[in-house]
């Protein structure tokens, strides 16, 4: 490889600020060009001490709180050796500092270098488009100041900034695949809510015994016993070998199976055999579909693309509780007993159909092409999903110089990439942290209503009908809650909306677990648990619903990532399962009433350990979240209670006049850019 070309690789990407939406960005750079960004390099987009100066040579010296005189990630020429040389390491960034990885070079090194990569993937003919991209990927928003663009190419360049929705329709039928996906996901859960009322008596396991409650539990946690021990580790191979498409269409088609597979069983035995085959189908689809959708989506909406996940399991779960209705009173045959059970367990397979026949109609990700090396398909590919050639030009040649750098961490290969997960830092940061998500959207409490809503509600004196009603209630107000995380998870961010919720949904399970203490039976116990259960579902939907599978999907590194998925997808899959198995049991050990206060603890958990431990993600490009996770974990968490510190000091006490510091230092003439850095748009 020509050594222009080879040196972009070294640095990292560009962070703003502490996260501030990417498109102010814009305002800012124009504000510099005027003479008037003295607030930005000073203030929020400042570094951690504000302290800045010129050195003998013109260049820009900083100094840190940690690194007094630490070279100018832009300026200097000791700087730009340095990024050359690979000296920046993402996997220990101990300052917090990030810079662009093509800024130290020359024009003619970037076209260069440009050159060179068409030339040996035979995309010659794209030569002076992917010229031009990389020329707009090192000046970032100061786009306007290259001669290269004509005024066509300008347009579409702030286009992207300030109508951030306006795409191609072929990534929006990427995100249609990915919610019926979803909504198979979501059926899948809930068709057993329903079933359970019926079945166990005709399969002799409904009389309330220790056993049978035992059995019913492990009926319903057998899918996911199925996903976290075989399931989700399907995804490796399946990916590797027949892309992120294929391993979608494999997985709704053994849904799909499966769930008519149920409708036929004769014997809880032969139900359980269905139910851990239908596992290996809802594992693979959980890993891959938000992977494939965050590999797809630009990063200003990518959390609300990916998100569509959560928000369509949301609406699977309200159409497995519609089923469960519509289907409840249908009697049996004289050749059929249970047909109202069978029909809503193999309904579940509609979605699944949809899936098999929609996923052969949009383009494979880019960067599983990329990964395989098949350059010129993944350029296709973006230019599909992209509005212009230039853009998917840029965001091709930039996922080129990342995965070039990811490719000096990969020291070990096959199997022996599981340990990357642990003995990398950064790695181990993001698996910390995809860790934390998941298993807080199990034991959050959510999946306990879902699943095993109208037997709860029996519990509380409901009759079969109202059960399934009240369930219904549930599933439609997690599906129309989720709608506003839409907006809010690339503005709010990912942190902040787990730390807004997860002490509502505590007070919320309390007030649910409080409502088993009125009379029997009463208007007031019905009134009371109802409440709580809507309640709870309202403040989940925009919290722990999308923002686990978001974050999971787009903490780690390509070379990583689909390890890492499975490995998340196993971890939400396994403490699913146990859920499912010891609810029964957990309520008859803690009374009803008890196992709400006990997922209720669980929150005030959770809300600790998002705050100390999970790095806020959005509007950041996937390899620009190397950097973020580069961070020690110990300056993570001490920023954290000084940033705690400075918030209540502002806006609880009132406090003027103070200054917030800030957690990522940047170079305030550092030049930015909405295209993603390391493409993962």
């Amino acid at each position: 490889m020509d050594e222009k070309a080879s040196a972009s690789p070294h640095a990292a990407p560009p962070l703003q600020g502490d996260f501030d939406d990417r498109e102010n960005t814009i305002n800012r750079s124009n504000s510099a060009e005027n003479g008037s960004g003295d607030e930005h390099k000073h203030g929020e987009g400042g570094d951690l001490d504000g302290k800045k100066d010129k050195d003998g040579s013109g260049h820009t010296a900083y100094a840190t709180k940690e690194a007094e005189g630490y070279p100018s990630p832009t300026g200097s020429e000791d700087a730009g050796m340095a990024r050359k040389e690979g000296q920046l390491d993402q996997n220990v960034n101990i300052n917090a500092r990030i810079a662009n990885p093509l800024e130290g070079l020359s024009r003619q090194e970037v076209c260069a270098g440009a050159a060179e990569f068409c030339s040996r993937n035979g995309m010659e003919e794209y030569t002076s488009t992917m010229q031009k991209g990389a020329l707009v990927a090192q000046s970032g928003l100061d786009f306007e100041g290259l001669d290269e663009l004509d005024e066509e190419d300008k347009r579409v360049l702030r286009d992207e900034v300030s109508h951030k929705w306006r795409h191609p329709g072929k990534l929006y039928a990427m995100t249609i695949l990915c919610s019926m996906a979803a909504a198979t996901q979501g059926w899948d859960e809930t068709a057993i809510n329903g079933a359970l009322l019926v079945f166990p008596e005709q399969f002799g396991i409904g009389s309330g015994s220790d056993r049978d409650s035992w059995l019913q539990g492990l009926l319903g946690s057998a899918p996911y016993i199925g996903c976290a021990f075989l399931g989700c580790w399907l995804t490796i191979p399946l990916n590797h070998y027949f892309g992120r498409r294929g391993s979608i269409f494999f997985a709704a088609t053994l849904s799909a199976l499966t769930c008519v597979w149920q409708g036929l069983t004769s014997s809880w035995q032969h139900m359980f055999v269905a139910r851990l085959m239908l596992g290996l189908g809802i594992g693979p689809k959980s890993a891959t579909v938000p992977v494939f959708a965050a590999e797809c989506a630009p990063p200003l909406i990518r959390g609300a693309l990916v998100m569509q996940w959560q928000t369509w399991t949301a609406f699977g779960i309200m159409m497995g509780y519609i089923a469960d209705i519509a289907l409840y009173y249908i009697p049996d045959t004289s050749a059929v007993t249970g047909l109202n059970w069978r029909l809503m367990l193999g309904a579940a397979s509609i979605p699944a159909w949809i899936v098999m026949a929609q996923v052969w109609f949009v383009p494979e990700s880019p960067r599983w092409l990329m990964k395989k090396g098949r350059y010129r398909e993944a350029l296709q590919s973006f230019i599909i999903y992209r509005n212009t050639e230039l853009q998917a030009c840029r965001d091709l040649y930039l996922a080129y110089v990342m995965l070039e750098e990811e490719k000096k961490w990969q020291t070990k290969k096959g199997l022996a990439l599981w340990a990357e997960l642990w003995t990398v830092p950064r790695n181990l940061r993001a698996t910390i942290a995809a860790t934390i998500c998941m298993f807080g959207q199990q034991f959050c409490g959510v999946n306990v209503i879902a699943y095993y809503s109208s037997s709860i509600l029996k519990n509380a004196n409901f009759s079969n009908i109202q059960a399934l009603l009240g369930s219904f209630g549930f599933g439609a107000l997690n599906f129309v809650f989720a709608t506003p995380a839409w907006f809010t998870i690339d503005t709010f961010g990912r942190r902040s909306l787990l730390l807004l919720t997860t002490p509502l949904m505590a007070l919320f399970l309390v007030m649910t677990g409080c409502g088993f203490y009125a009379p029997a039976a009463s208007s007031a116990q019905i009134g009371v648990v109802l409440t709580g259960i809507y309640l709870f579902a309202a403040v989940y939907s925009p919290g722990f619903g999308p923002v686990p599978f978001t974050y999971s999907a787009e903490a780690s590194p390509l070379y990583i990532r689909e390890i890492a998925m499975a490995y998340a997808t196993a971890v939400l899959w396994f403490f699913n399962a146990v859920l499912a198995i010891t609810y029964f049991r957990l309520s008859k050990a803690f009374t009803p009433a008890g196992s709400f206060f006990y997922y209720a603890a669980w929150n005030i958990i959770l809300f600790c350990l998002v705050f100390l431990l999970l790095p806020e993600t959005k509007s950041l490009s996937l390899e620009e979240l190397d950097m973020v996770f580069g961070v020690p974990t110990h300056k993570h968490i001490a920023y954290q209670f000084r940033n705690a510190s400075y918030n209540i000091r502002k806006n609880v006490l009132r406090q003027k006049g103070l200054e917030k510091e800030r957690l990522y230092e940047i170079d305030p003439d550092m030049k930015r850019t909405a295209a993603p850095m390391g493409a993962a748009a």
